[in-house]
C-alpha cells in the first residue's frame, strides 16, 4: 500500500486521526516512535528552526528539505504545512505542490490566506487554483493525494460560520480531499461544519479544544496541535538555559 493510499484510509478509519506535528527530523521521529500514526509538518515550527518567523519568511527550498529530510526517515505517512503554497502566482505554487509531493508527502496543507495583506484569497480563484492543483497532482502520478484545504475565516472574517459552510462546500467541488478550520471552537459550530461538508473536517488544538474522544463524538475527523508542541520545546530550552548561565551548575540537566 502506497503512502497516500495509507494516509486516505486514516481519515476513514473509525478512529480520530491525532496528528504528531514535527517541525525537524527529531521530532518527527521522536513522535512516529511515541505511536503517531501519521506526522503533519508545522511551518511555524520549521521557520523557528532556521531563526525566522511563521509566514512564507523562508526560501521554499529551505522549507522542503526539512519536509524531505522527515519523510525519507519516518515509516508513517507524512502531509506538509507549505502556508499558502510559497507564492501569489498559480503556477508557482502548483509547481511547489508537485514538488512537495514528489519528496514523498501524502498530503500537504493549503491555507486561503493572503499574505501580503490581509484577508483571503476570493472563492472562485482559490477554487481554480485548488482544480489545476488536483489536475496536475493526477496527471504526474499522485491520485487520491490528499489535499487538506484550509480556509482561515475564523481567523479573518466577522461571519465565520456562514462562510466557512460556503468556502468549505466549494473547496471540496474544486478538489480538496479534507477541510481545515483553525479557530473554530465551538462544539455547535463544529457539528454544524462537519455534518454539512461530507469530507474529513481537521481541528487545530487550542486551550479548551484537546481531547480527542470529545472532538469525535461532533463530528471531527482529524485533530492537530500545530506548533503548540514546538513552542513548549523551545521554551523549555529557554527557561533550562537561563538556569544554566545564572546558576552556573549543570545539575539540572540529570534531573529526569
Amino acid at each position: 500500500m502506497s503512502k497516500i493510499q495509507e494516509f486516505n484510509e486514516l481519515h476513514t478509519s473509525s478512529d480520530l486521526l491525532f496528528l504528531g506535528n514535527a517541525w525537524d527530523l527529531l521530532s518527527a521521529l521522536l513522535l512516529e516512535k511515541a505511536g503517531f500514526k501519521a506526522i503533519g509538518t508545522t511551518s511555524w515550527g520549521i521557520a523557528n528552526t532556521l531563526g525566522f518567523p511563521d509566514g512564507e519568511r523562508i526560501p521554499f527550498d529551505k522549507h522542503l528539505a526539512i519536509i524531505q529530510a522527515i519523510t525519507e526517515n519516518v515509516n508513517v505517512p507524512v502531509s506538509a504545512d507549505i502556508e499558502a503554497g510559497y507564492s501569489e502566482a498559480e503556477d508557482t505554487i502548483i509547481q511547489h505542490v508537485l514538488q512537495t509531493a514528489n519528496v514523498g508527502v501524502a498530503g500537504i496543507n493549503l491555507e486561503d490566506s493572503l499574505k501580503t495583506k490581509n484577508g483571503l484569497r476570493e472563492i472562485k480563484d482559490h477554487c481554480r487554483l485548488l482544480t489545476k492543483m488536483r489536475i496536475a497532482l493526477d496527471q504526474n502520478g499522485f491520485k487520491n493525494f490528499f489535499i487538506n484545504a484550509r480556509t482561515d475565516t475564523y481567523l479573518q472574517s466577522n461571519f465565520a460560520l456562514s462562510e466557512t459552510i460556503e468556502r468549505a462546500a466549494a473547496y471540496v467541488g474544486s478538489g480538496a480531499s479534507g477541510i481545515f478550520v483553525p479557530g473554530l471552537v465551538n462544539e455547535d459550530e463544529i457539528k454544524e461544519v462537519s455534518s454539512t461538508v461530507k469530507v474529513s473536517l481537521n481541528v487545530l488544538s487550542v486551550p479548551g479544544l484537546t481531547n480527542c474522544e470529545k472532538l469525535k463524538e461532533i463530528g471531527v475527523t482529524r485533530f492537530s496541535f500545530g506548533n503548540a508542541f514546538s513552542d513548549q520545546v523551545i521554551a523549555s530550552i529557554e527557561k533550562n538555559a537561563t538556569q544554566l548561565v545564572k546558576g552556573m551548575d549543570t545539575e539540572l540537566l540529570y534531573k529526569h
